[in-house]
Parts: C-alpha cells; structure tokens; sequence
C-alpha cells in the first residue's frame, strides 16, 4: 500500500505519494518533490552520523536544515486523514 506524505514548503501545504522503494526517508522524497539539491545536506549527514554518538545531533540538524530550505510539519498521512469519513446505515430488514 503506497504511503502519502504531507508537508508544509514555504507557506504552501502539500501532499505527495511516498515509498521506501524509491526514498531512503520522507526527508529525501519532500526534497525531490520540490527539486531541492541535498548533495551537501547528505555529506553533511553522514559526518555527523560517523563522528557524533546518537541519534539527536543527526535528527536536530536534519530538521534544522530542512526549516532552513522552507519546508516543516513534514509528516505521514495517517489512513484516517485520507478517507472520507462517511457512516453508512445498513438495512437489515427482520421479518
């Protein structure tokens, strides 16, 4: 089932679809979306992840970064967000 993923880009809400065969991360599809080079971002990554210990330095400096590029509120849509939600009322006649 394909994923989709919504994010805010400078002031404009947007909603993508998203798959791990294709993206390593929503980071990296959310960047492709809006054609944004991550070249540097990812060298940058990497020598956090060899140099630092844990995951928050990555982490902070992923979101910090990608504020800095106009994006933010990147998340999933949840299954809930993308049906509509509708009651229907079965007849089950008794009789």
């Amino acid at each position: 089932m394909a994923r989709q993923v919504t994010y805010l880009f400078k002031g404009k809400r947007k909603t993508i679809q998203f798959s791990y065969n294709v993206f390593h991360d929503l980071y990296e599809a959310v960047a492709d979306a809006e054609d944004v080079d991550l070249k540097s971002f990812l060298a940058m990554e990497k020598q956090l992840a060899l140099s630092c210990r844990g995951q928050g330095i990555v982490k902070n400096f992923r979101q910090t970064e990608f504020t800095r590029m106009g994006f933010s509120d990147i998340k999933f849509v949840r299954d809930e967000e993308t049906l509509p939600v509708e009651i229907k009322k079965h007849n089950t006649k008794r009789g």
